[in-house]
């Protein structure tokens, strides 16, 4: 394998992607962070990078990027000298010396159920899209899905049948999510506008768009950023003063779930998260609630 830092980075993504079946976005991102790296140490020999040099480089860092930006380089750099190791072109990882930084406690915006039911209302007779909308809103919330997996949502991945939905997540990892009574019937209500959709689109001569289930007013594939547009516009109009994401969405299905009883490990499941320790930032549950939960079960609380 060619020493050149160039040619070593480009067998890296070819590695991230084939072999370590990363996603297209996380390499991406892998490489726009290296990239950065190559570009302020100006060197083209892996084997010359040592500490001190990768230790002046997150330095540089600190004043223009956030703590878990720092922290996110720093895992790239530590993956990819991993990698060089194992390709044995560097004899020993230089970056296992320099500790991640502190990072600030990300604590995510939290909707009440009340406030949820308030968006979900909110698609009206008078919105074009809202047969459709309702059921993105619907879909968000029931199953917590992440605003990429809607986007990227096929109708082969629907069961109407088990009431579920078999949903690609990070690094291509399949699980399968319960969809809610209201969530599977919007779907269907919205199913006749999307065959419209579609044939308008056919007879405007463009190729047919046969797999997407959430389609635009060209018949093309909704995109992550009109999903997450037309979240914020709805919750401004149900009159919610927070802002509004996809992810709030998900971080509110999954603390109302924990809120209503369910464990810990079944919410990682539905989530899709790798670690326990992810899903555990979602939890910011209420002392009311934890104390009532302590005083049902505990055999020494105050009856």
């Amino acid at each position: 394998m060619s020493l050149n830092l160039p040619a070593s980075l480009d067998r890296f993504a070819w590695w991230l992607e084939v072999e370590k079946n990363y996603s297209a976005n996380t390499v991406e991102s892998y490489r726009r962070d290296l990239r950065e790296f190559a570009d302020f140490i100006g060197i083209n020999d892996p084997r010359l990078i040592d500490t001190p040099l990768i230790r002046s480089f997150v330095y540089s860092l600190k004043n223009r990027n956030k703590s878990a930006s720092v922290a996110r380089k720093l895992s790239a750099l530590r993956t990819f000298f991993r990698f060089l190791l194992r390709e044995k072109i560097v004899a020993a990882n230089p970056v296992l010396a320099i500790s991640m930084p502190r990072q600030d406690r990300y604590m995510p915006s939290l909707l009440t159920v009340d406030e949820v039911f308030a968006l979900l209302e909110t698609p009206g007779d008078n919105d074009t899209f809202a047969v459709r909308d309702r059921a993105i809103l619907e879909l968000l919330y029931s199953t917590g899905i992440r605003v990429a997996e809607l986007a990227s949502l096929d109708l082969k991945q629907l069961d109407f049948a088990n009431e579920s939905v078999r949903v690609l997540g990070k690094g291509n990892k399949e699980r399968i999510v319960p969809v809610g009574r209201p969530a599977v019937e919007a779907l269907q209500a919205y199913l006749p506008q999307r065959a419209q959709l579609l044939a308008a689109r056919i007879k405007r001569g463009h190729p047919p768009e046969n797999n997407a289930v959430f389609l635009n007013v060209r018949g093309g594939r909704l995109t992550v950023r009109s999903i997450e547009r037309l979240v914020a516009d709805y919750s401004l109009r149900a009159g919610i003063i927070s802002k509004v994401t996809p992810h709030v969405l998900r971080h509110s299905f999954a603390t109302h779930l924990l809120e209503m009883g369910a464990d810990l490990r079944t919410v990682q499941e539905l989530l899709g998260h790798a670690s326990l320790s992810t899903t555990q930032r979602y939890t910011h549950l209420n002392m009311d609630f934890l104390t009532e939960v302590y005083d049902r079960a505990h055999p020494m609380a105050k009856k």
